[in-house]
């Protein structure tokens, strides 16, 4: 996946989709959302200022409909069901920036003004559709796209409804050779290659102009050229991420929202929308003349032990329920180091254990536990007074470790996170395969102690390099980590990114200060036991 250059540019801006309330947050939500934590917490590492997007979408028929039948009027409705997103959000250790909800006032204004510009522009118009709409989507489908019975092929066991009614269109038809050019001359703006080749047949079948609003829904903004209609809940969603780019004192107007953080630098999500996000969404950006965002990039949908989730079948995976069982760190760790992020990806509770107590439990934190204790044992509580820029530059950890921060930041950028995990992985198997060839113990007794205190030196030092590099992935335990290894930390959020641990040094092999005092050894990573969550309704 292509990387997204961040050269000459002091802030970096992203988003994860703005998640429907008709349910409670699933895997799925959570997984765009850690994924995009992890981003921002690397761009931080890198001394990027960073603001990372999320939030809830809270109009449309769908909302209505459930809120009707709980029997709850949609704004509760919204209320509550945003608030779980937020604490599950919470509960992951994910750090947004901006939290935005359509229903908030100040939404209303950008989405007026934008209509206007849009409405100025002629690019909408009021005409007559006709054809199968599925409200779970929130969208007309074409015949071609429905499955027998018409029914949604994302929602198969909901048939789509016939509409005949008159509403607002966009004029998406009009953008068709300039979307074709962005694709053209930003080959990257769509990631995945998949993703983008989807995007391509798409729109080289000819676009036709969609519907902005509907008749006979109440939830959601009216139209304003005619309050008999209300905005289509897509028109009104994707504003969300202009929205929530206002500083809490401004004025809610475009020029306010779009003057610091705009354009976006990167849109998370997942397949399902990418149609939303890759030709609606700039195509609506182009009809403002407002800048359009860097990159898309929408990943795949998740199993279950090879299975598609279903609510029906009793087989999703509720993550509220696995990070009370497993923490964040491991669910965040296993998601990201297990799945190649643009393809579907599959979660096993078997796997999921299996892969944490031979990752982090094992290779990571019982080296450093183990080399702790030979440290406290053979030169007091500190570490060995060796100078890593002294060591040999063919020693087998230092020739590793001292190209993996740059392997790792590539990996990070083109969003290759398994990639990332891997490289990193592979520099602690080392050293646990080096401590056993060494045998450190042996030389102690020997009388060696300098070459001990080489080889301890070395260990701790990777065990270092590979706890800063996974703090995206893992802040907790790289925290922990670092505060084992001496350093003073006066973290927020159990996070290396808010202190003064610079990139350009602490992604470097030999940082380690020789001589510095080590906390008393405890194993970082509890292993864990199995099984502890099952199936069930998220």
């Amino acid at each position: 996946m292509s990387s997204i250059s961040t050269e000459n540019k002091k802030t970096f801006a992203l988003t994860t989709p703005l998640y429907y309330v008709n349910d409670l947050p699933h895997i799925g939500s959570a997984y765009t959302t850690i994924a995009a934590d992890v981003v921002a917490r690397y761009h931080r590492l890198r001394g990027h200022s960073v603001l990372m997007v999320t939030g809830t979408d809270e109009h449309g028929q769908k909302i209505q409909r459930t809120a009707e039948a709980l029997g709850r009027p949609p704004q509760e409705h919204c209320d509550t069901i945003s608030a779980t997103f937020a604490d599950l959000w919470q509960r992951l250790n994910i750090r947004c920036d901006r939290f935005i909800r359509t229903t908030d006032p100040r939404h209303a204004a950008i989405v007026q003004e934008f209509f206007q510009r849009v409405w100025d522009k002629g690019d909408i118009y009021l005409g007559h559709q006709k054809g199968w709409y599925c409200v779970a989507c929130e969208e007309f489908k074409e015949e071609r796209d429905l499955l027998e019975g018409h029914r949604c092929a994302l929602h198969p066991n909901k048939e789509a409804e016939w509409r005949d009614e008159q509403n607002y269109f966009f004029r998406l038809s009009a953008y068709q050779d300039k979307l074709e050019a962005l694709y053209q001359n930003q080959p990257d703006f769509i990631q995945p290659a998949s993703r983008r080749n989807e995007v391509l047949n798409f729109v080289s079948q000819g676009l036709q102009d969609f519907s902005i609003s509907r008749v006979n829904v109440e939830w959601g903004f009216p139209v304003p050229a005619d309050p008999k209609h209300t905005l289509y809940v897509w028109f009104d969603a994707l504003l969300g991420y202009v929205t929530a780019l206002l500083e809490p004192e401004d004025e809610p107007t475009l020029s306010n929202a779009l003057a610091k953080w705009w354009p976006i630098n990167l849109h998370l999500i997942g397949k399902d929308i990418l149609r939303f996000h890759a030709v609606y969404w700039p195509a609506m950006l182009m009809s403002a003349e407002l800048p359009l965002p860097t990159q898309v990039v929408g990943h795949g949908f998740l199993t279950k032990d090879g299975h598609k989730m279903s609510k029906s079948i009793g087989n999703t995976v509720n993550p509220v329920e696995l990070v009370e069982a497993y923490g964040a760190d491991a669910i965040r760790y296993y998601f990201l180091k297990e799945i190649e992020f643009g393809r579907d990806g599959d979660y096993s509770e078997t796997r999921f254990i299996n892969t944490l107590n031979a990752d982090l439990a094992n290779d990571l934190g019982n080296l450093l536990n183990r080399t702790s204790r030979m440290v406290h044992k053979y030169f007091g509580p500190q570490v060995p007074g060796v100078d890593g820029a002294a060591i040999p530059a063919d020693h087998p950890l230092k020739s590793v470790g001292q190209t993996l921060g740059d392997r790792v930041a590539a990996a990070y950028d083109s969003l290759a996170f398994s990639e990332g995990c891997a490289a990193i992985l592979s520099l602690a198997q080392l050293g646990n395969k080096f401590i056993d060839e060494q045998a450190p113990w042996k030389r102690y007794k020997e009388g060696d102690t300098e070459k001990v205190a080489e080889i301890l030196y070395a260990v701790l030092e990777s065990v270092r390099l590979a706890a800063y590099l996974l703090s995206p992935i893992t802040p907790q335990l790289s925290t922990t980590i670092y505060q084992q290894l001496g350093f003073s930390i006066n973290f927020d959020n159990d996070s290396l990114i808010d202190v003064d641990l610079p990139f350009a040094t602490h992604a470097t092999w030999g940082t380690l200060p020789a001589s510095q005092s080590l906390s008393e050894p405890q194993p970082v990573f509890q292993r864990l036991e199995q099984p502890k969550v099952s199936g069930g309704p998220d």
